[in-house]
């Protein structure tokens, strides 16, 4: 919408042929930013006012194949650039024909054989592809072609048709759904995936992307097919380039990038210069910037040649390992309170570079020797590390070294360091370098066992000082609950007393409200506070003032006892409707409804609900003589009754039919209902109704209230 807004200014304003080629310029970069039916059909519009031009048909052509490559494959908009392409070939048809009455020359007669072939050919392309309403494109096709259409055409046609039963669920699934429709997408694809057809896919995945281009997943997925499968450079590129821009805070997006644009031989600067984009992007965690260091650092290493001594390249590799280190300890450790890399991967790299590539042994070393100054001297693994690069390029001198201090720092698994360096002098060693190591690793092991023996001992004590506080706990525990039986039973012999004096009548009450508690005679509740009002056959039962105290338990206790209580009967649920959202303040329910209802036919009775406080529940039964009468009824739903909308819903026991459901909506394509939003909530009906009555006959149309009657 906003390019088709700037496009219309733009297009407003430009009345030379120079403005034109900007005009132009602007929709090259509106059709490549999203796939967009709308913005093509205005791009193919647009430029046949430049048909007067030089070579204006045959752009006219190319932008209309164009937009038929990115767009003609759209199951539901696609139609519409179809017949737009039709359309233009048939008016340069129309030019095409001689005069009335006059002789076309040979050179005339091969164009309008020219001219008839292209129209029959872009009906059997269209004919060939799942479109909706090909039904309707065939049948014109028939209609305009003067010989019998091709068996072929019928046979792809009848391919086509079968493709787009098996498109529509999934169609109609995206109509009904809400946005973002990210699940709808997710079905469409896998569903395309299997098919297998590129141009299919690929349209599919640009179609979720446009309602979905905040998802960086969606991004990923479309992105690894296009590496994978297409493998179009100019493609590729520019879907990983829209992938950054709209997710810039992903670092696997900015990776994948860098690694498409190593793929197609993009030129170096170019991608040094997407790198620092990456850096300036703002990651959200301090090891995402260790990982897109690392992906650079890759691409880096692999334009070296080892073979040579020194190169420009390597220096820039160099200096790059450097710059890496350095940023993440400066600028992310002050944004994180941390490296994001404390194993040191990146220098751990680097050392193998210079070891393994560079031959250049003396660097590595004061690489991992500033790797155990950052708190890693402690870890068996790194010192195996570090010895397993010296056993493969450096010397058993600095091997031997490199194990006596890993025996004298490592805290999580001494005795593994301790096995690796006796190995290395059974293998190696002198009989001096043997007792070395022996009486060292004895030394250490010792000094581990005694500290694990302190610890274990102190664990133990927490530990026995936590159950000892659990016990205690428990008791507490157990005493209250005691406490709490002995007050509960003084209470209940109380109350034992209070109900030997009452006799029948309070075991009555006790039997039949088990809840209520008796304080005494003198705080017995009122009958109307406690009685649930019901509704009999001669209106609703009110309560009687109350009696003297003597007699309101009595009187209680028989109430209900006399009041008929009136049930739905679900043998003439076919003669009744069920009637909700009225007002809770309306007054007298039982009249009002009857004036209402009379006009569908003889009401039998009509049933309202009311709380146990008198007060109208807001719904009621409405039952009928005749079935047709309830059937009528139905068409009062949503009508509008002291400012609330009525609704009006069979009667149905949900016990006896669990998936009934009252409003059952359509899920499938409904071709002769629009649904319109972004309306203002003043829109009434009748405007509604004068808008769309331009563009043919208003069957009906239903303004969506929320309960309270107030349009959505």
């Amino acid at each position: 919408e906003i390019w088709l807004d700037w496009l219309k200014d733009e297009i407003k304003m430009a009345s030379e042929s120079s403005e034109r080629e900007k005009v132009y310029e602007l929709f090259e970069r509106a059709v490549k930013d999203y796939i967009c039916p709308e913005i093509w059909l205005e791009y193919a519009q647009y430029s046949i006012g430049g048909i007067g031009q030089e070579g204006g048909i045959e752009k006219v052509r190319s932008i209309f194949e164009r937009a038929l490559t990115a767009v003609g494959l759209h199951v539901t908009k696609g139609t519409a650039l179809w017949e737009a392409y039709r359309e233009f070939e048939n008016a340069i048809l129309e030019t095409a024909q001689p005069a009335p009455g006059s002789v076309p020359s040979p050179e005339q007669q091969q164009m309008l054989c020219s001219q008839l072939e292209k129209i029959h050919t872009l009906f059997r392309r269209q004919l060939g592809i799942p479109l909706l309403d090909m039904e309707a494109s065939y049948a014109e096709y028939e209609e305009w072609s003067e010989d019998p259409i091709p068996e072929t055409t019928i046979k792809n046609y009848k391919k086509a048709l079968q493709q787009l039963e098996k498109c529509k669920p999934y169609e109609e699934a995206l109509l009904g759904a809400e946005t973002p429709k990210l699940a709808e997408y997710q079905a469409y694809i896998d569903f395309e995936m299997k098919a297998g057809d590129p141009a299919r896919i690929q349209l599919i995945y640009e179609r979720a992307l446009a309602e979905n281009c905040l998802v960086p997943d969606l991004w990923a997925r479309y992105n690894q097919y296009l590496d994978r499968q297409l493998k179009v450079k100019e493609l590729v590129l520019s879907a990983h380039d829209r992938a950054v821009r709209n997710c810039p805070w992903t670092v696997g997006l900015w990776i994948r990038y860098l690694l498409a644009m190593e793929r197609h031989r993009v030129d170096h600067g170019i991608i040094s210069e997407m790198f620092e984009k990456a850096l300036n992007a703002g990651f959200i965690q301090a090891t995402d910037y260790v990982e897109i260091w690392q992906a650079y650092l890759d691409y880096l290493r692999r334009r070296v040649d080892f073979t040579q001594d020194s190169s420009k390249e390597l220096e820039e590799l160099r200096s790059a390992f450097a710059r890496a280190v350095e940023y993440l300890k400066q600028e992310v450790e002050e944004r994180f309170s941390e490296s994001g890399d404390p194993s040191c991967t990146i220098m751990q790299n680097w050392a193998r570079v210079e070891a393994r590539l560079c031959n250049n042994m003396q660097k590595a070393r004061e690489l991992w020797d500033n790797i155990m100054t950052k708190g890693n001297a402690k870890y068996a693994n790194m010192w195996l590390e570090y010895y397993n690069l010296e056993r493969a390029h450096g010397d058993t001198q600095h091997c031997r070294k490199a194990l006596h201090r890993a025996v004298q720092c490592t805290s999580d698994y001494p005795e593994h360091v301790c096995e690796v360096l006796l190995t290395l002098e059974r293998i190696e060693g002198t009989l001096e370098d043997w007792d070395a190591a022996v009486q060292k690793t004895e030394n250490r092991l010792a000094r581990v066992n005694e500290q694990r023996a302190k610890a274990a001992e102190k664990e133990a004590a927490l530990a026995k000082q936590e159950e000892e506080k659990a016990e205690q706990r428990k008791q507490a525990r157990a005493e209250k609950k005691a406490s709490k039986k002995a007050k509960k039973n003084k209470v209940g012999d109380k109350r034992k007393a209070d109900d030997d004096d009452e006799g029948e009548w309070g075991q009555e009450e006790e039997a039949e409200q088990p809840s209520k508690r008796h304080k005494g005679d003198g705080d017995a509740l009122h009958p109307e506070e406690d009685m649930e009002v019901e509704t009999g056959l001669f209106g609703r039962i009110g309560p009687e003032k109350p009696d003297h105290p003597e007699n309101q338990k009595e009187k209680a206790s028989t109430s209900r006892k006399d009041v008929p209580k009136v049930f739905h009967d679900s043998s003439k649920d076919s003669v009744t409707v069920f009637v909700s959202n009225l007002s809770y303040t309306m007054s007298d329910p039982e009249v009002k409804l009857k004036e209402l209802f009379e006009s569908c036919g003889e009401v039998v009775q009509i049933r309202p609900v009311f709380s146990n406080k008198g007060t109208f529940r807001g719904y009621c039964y409405v039952e009928f003589k005749e079935e047709k009468s309830a059937l009528q009824a139905l068409g009062l739903d949503r009508k509008v009754v002291e400012g609330r909308p009525m609704f009006v819903s069979p009667c149905v026991d949900k016990n006896k039919n669990p998936d009934f459901k009252v409003f059952r909506y359509s899920t499938t394509l409904e071709k002769h209902k629009l649904f319109i939003s972004g309306l203002p909530f003043s829109c009434t009906k009748e405007e509604l109704e004068e808008v769309c009555k331009a563009h043919g006959n208003v069957k009906d149309i239903r303004l969506v209230t929320n309960r309270a009657g107030k349009p959505k």
